[in-house]
């Protein structure tokens, strides 16, 4: 899906950033510090549709159960089970909630409709498209829940479209906090809502397959993400390259799973450094994860990523060719997007066909922020 690109102007110590605008048209201003900009209050009633939608299928979706189910599902929203997700598959790091597998076709059904309206269209696919690449890596695997040699216990690592986990912390509502939670192998997503603004960090999207074929088409869940990267670093001269390309290999998330809270100083060139068409396809880059959650969440988290773009990182750690297994990272004030190629079994490092990835805000993790207010 096309979207649209607004440059304004903000001026900061006489240097031009663009500002990423979705179908919104949330309009910027002019800054004079660097002082971390919020979002504003972006079309705010688009915002409380969502919640008032979010809320209407977690609900519907929540009379598809039985008490068991619902005991199931249910966590209070302070509990432990807030931090209780991971890349592993399940067997390695255990699940909580309800089991895609178990649920019926009609709570199937329910299922997805919350997920959808939770998530835009393009997120919806990225999560069904890792999802079934887990299927297509349990086919491969024959006679194994997993890889050999992989896994902890008499179980093993379970893969495949069934091993998915649904859960709910605190109860939907239009007022007080609650989260959706749903995971498994190379996916984790966290949606923390809070009256009308959702927070979808932190999340963890990632693939392997990073290709496979279904029904005779190429499947990328990630392809946008490494397409768009490779084409920014090699839109840098080579002072800029110099400037973003990191010093050191970096083979692995930084701040990944069990790094909540951490921080990490910026390295890389700074967005002030780029050109009004490389700040686009930053923007166009950071989209890529900032985009999985629904439309007016989105527009409100790029309007912010946008206010805040001088102050906004890029580093680059491995080789330029789009041919190459190469980690890049994303740091902003409020922003902090890591992409790490990882090794496969038979590989000799990492492989530009199992990648991993996180999304962050050091401020408003768990909608941390919203929560102060």
């Amino acid at each position: 899906m096309k979207r649209t690109l607004t440059i304004l102007g903000l001026c900061l110590s006489a240097v031009l950033s663009a500002c990423w605008v979705s179908r919104s048209a949330v309009q910027q201003g002019q800054r004079a510090d660097t002082t971390p900009v919020r979002a504003p209050t972006v079309a705010s009633a688009q915002g409380g549709a969502a919640t008032r939608e979010t809320v209407a299928a977690a609900q519907a979706f929540l009379a598809t159960l039985d008490d068991a189910g619902r005991a199931k599902i249910g966590f209070p929203f302070d509990s432990a089970q807030k931090s209780k997700w991971s890349n592993f598959p399940v067997g390695v790091y255990p699940r909580n909630g309800v089991r895609w597998g178990d649920l019926s076709p009609a709570q199937r059904d329910a299922a997805l409709k919350l997920l959808s309206v939770a998530l835009s269209k393009q997120g919806l696919q990225k999560v069904r498209e890792i999802m079934e690449g887990d299927e297509v890596l349990r086919a491969s695997e024959t006679g194994h829940d997993g890889p050999r040699g992989e896994g902890v216990g008499r179980r093993g690592p379970s893969f495949g479209r069934d091993e998915y986990y649904l859960a709910l912390l605190g109860a939907p509502s239009l007022t007080d906090p609650w989260m959706i939670q749903f995971g498994g192998h190379h996916l984790a997503i966290n949606l923390t809502i809070v009256g009308k603004d959702q927070v979808l960090t932190p999340s963890l999207p990632a693939a392997q397959p990073a290709t496979y074929e279904l029904d005779g088409q190429a499947v990328r869940p990630l392809g946008r993400e490494r397409d768009e990267s490779f084409g920014l670093i090699n839109s840098l001269d080579a002072a800029q390259q110099k400037k973003a390309i990191l010093p050191y290999q970096v083979s692995n998330l930084v701040l990944g799973p069990g790094q909540d809270g951490r921080t990490v100083a910026p390295e890389g060139i700074k967005a002030s450094d780029l050109n009004d068409a490389q700040q686009r396809m930053l923007l166009d880059l950071v989209h890529e994860w900032v985009g999985i959650v629904n439309e007016a969440a989105a527009a409100a988290k790029m309007a912010e990523v946008g206010a805040n773009l001088p102050e906004t990182w890029f580093a680059w750690s491995g080789p330029t060719t789009n041919d190459g297994s190469a980690y890049f990272r994303i740091q902003g004030p409020t922003l902090w997007i890591e992409y790490s190629p990882q090794p496969s079994r038979g590989s000799s490092g990492p492989d530009v066909n199992h990648v991993h990835t996180i999304y962050r805000d050091p401020t408003n993790d768990y909608g941390a922020r919203l929560l102060k207010r």
